[in-house]
Order: C-alpha cells, then sequence, then structure tokens
C-alpha cells in the first residue's frame, strides 16, 4: 500500500472522528490563526489536507471564497456536511495532493495547512506549491506538530507518531520548516510554539489502535527520551500528555 493510499484509508475511517475532534474543531492554534491573520473581504482562501474542514470554516465568513482541499474524499463530505450546517455557501471542496496542486498560479490570498504536514512526503514540494499557488503579498499559514532538535528524541517521537498512525510521515522541526519557507522564496512573518494538550484515550480512539499498540504507546511516553518532552500526567479525565505546535506566518514578496 502506498503513502498515499495509507493516508486516504486512515483518515476516511475516522473522517466523523475528526470532523468532532476538539483538538482539531476548536484547538488554541485555531483561535491563534484568527488572530493572526486579518482577512480581507475579497480573499480566496485555499486550506491544504483540510481534513475536515475546521481552517477553512474559521476563515470563510470573513472572505470571498474558501477552496477545502484533500486526497481523502471521506473528510472532503465531512467539510461540505460542516459548510452546510453553518450555513456557508462559499466553500468549495476539491482533491488535492498538497505537493502537486491543480491550481492555478498566483490564484489565492490566503494559504493555510493546519495539523496535516507531518503526513507529507515532500514537505519541501508541499511549501514550494503553496507559494506558487500564492498572489503577491498573500499570506501563508502553517501549523503543525514538531519535532524535539534534539535528534535522538525527534526519532523516537516520530516512532511514537507513526506506532499509533502509520500513515504518519515526520514532524519536522521548527528550524526544518523556517528553512522551507525561506527556501520557496516566502517571507517569515512570525513562528511561535504552544503546547498543546492531547487527551490520550481519544487520541489512540481515533486511529482505532489494538490494546497492545495503546499499551506500547502508555510506556513510550512514559519512557526516555520521551518523557520530558510529551510531559505524561495522569487525570481525572485519564492520561494527559503535551505536543508542542508550531504557527509560521509568512508572505509572499
Amino acid at each position: 500500500m502506498t503513502m498515499t493510499s495509507l493516508v486516504q484509508k486512515k483518515f476516511g475511517d475516522a473522517a466523523a472522528d475528526y470532523a468532532a475532534s476538539a483538538v482539531h474543531a476548536t484547538g488554541p492554534s485555531l483561535a491563534r490563526l484568527a488572530e493572526l491573520i486579518e482577512p480581507q473581504a475579497h480573499w480566496r482562501h485555499l486550506d491544504i489536507a483540510t481534513g475536515a474542514g475546521h481552517t477553512a470554516l474559521l476563515f470563510a465568513p470573513r472572505i470571498a471564497e474558501a477552496t477545502a482541499s484533500d486526497i481523502t474524499q471521506e473528510m472532503l463530505r465531512q467539510a461540505e456536511r460542516l459548510a452546510s450546517e453553518r450555513g456557508l455557501e462559499n466553500v468549495v471542496t476539491a482533491t488535492a495532493p498538497a505537493d502537486d496542486l491543480p491550481f492555478d498560479d498566483a490564484s489565492y490570498d490566503l494559504v493555510t495547512c493546519r495539523l496535516a504536514a507531518h503526513h507529507f512526503p515532500a514537505p519541501a514540494a508541499f511549501v514550494a506549491e503553496a507559494a506558487r499557488v500564492l498572489k503577491s503579498g498573500g499570506v501563508f499559514a502553517l501549523v503543525d506538530n514538531i519535532s524535539p532538535a534534539e535528534k535522538d528524541r525527534a526519532a523516537r517521537y516520530n516512532a511514537f507518531e507513526k506506532l499509533r498512525d502509520p500513515s504518519h510521515g515526520r514532524a519536522l522541526s521548527l528550524q526544518e520548516w523556517t528553512e522551507l519557507v525561506d527556501e520557496a522564496g516566502l517571507e517569515l512573518e512570525s513562528a511561535e510554539v504552544m503546547d498543546q494538550e492531547i487527551p490520550f484515550d481519544p487520541w489512540v480512539e481515533r486511529m482505532r489502535c489494538e490494546p497492545e499498540t495503546i499499551e506500547e504507546l502508555r510506556e513510550m511516553a512514559y519512557g526516555e527520551p520521551l518523557t520530558q518532552f510529551l510531559q505524561p500526567r495522569e487525570t481525572a479525565d485519564g492520561l494527559i500528555f503535551s505536543l508542542r505546535e508550531a504557527i509560521l506566518i509568512a508572505r509572499k514578496p
């Protein structure tokens, strides 16, 4: 099975869960995007790997048109459903791989991608494509989980993610993302990192993890070299751990 078909299968099966996921639907990085970006009424927006469409739906009420793109049809149907429920008639969906976008050059004022890029097989091509479809002066906004800077801890963290979700590719470091933005000819305006609290049980349930996998993930979270990075802790609602999310805002000259 190719990585593309694996992503489609894993996220097709979990599409409804992602539509309802608090991390994706109302997480703090989504609210932060709303604070950092001031959309204009005439803007056209492309959301890459939209999932259930939460980022596209965030900006749609304030712009001319939002395109929610993904490679998984079940996810696009969830985005269409949520847009319809909210009465948003300016949201369209499109099937589009992140590293080979079927859109014209300089056709969008805003391009976003949130909590998806760690699945992409070619991150540099993804950023280059985002830059290509942006208009001059347009904004690129990326939110994604990032790896620790240390190589051994980064490798262990990515193994942790891949055990839970085999379609996980690699979470890059903040430095790697800033370098890719620069290589694509975009001008970085801000880069910040926030901790995202992740309830463990819904996190493994979304990917239909087997009991033995769940136990191994628990052991990895509490073991070295990850425990300091993930900060696992037991609460009244169960195990919670932290992931680090980077938020990068760049502009096309």
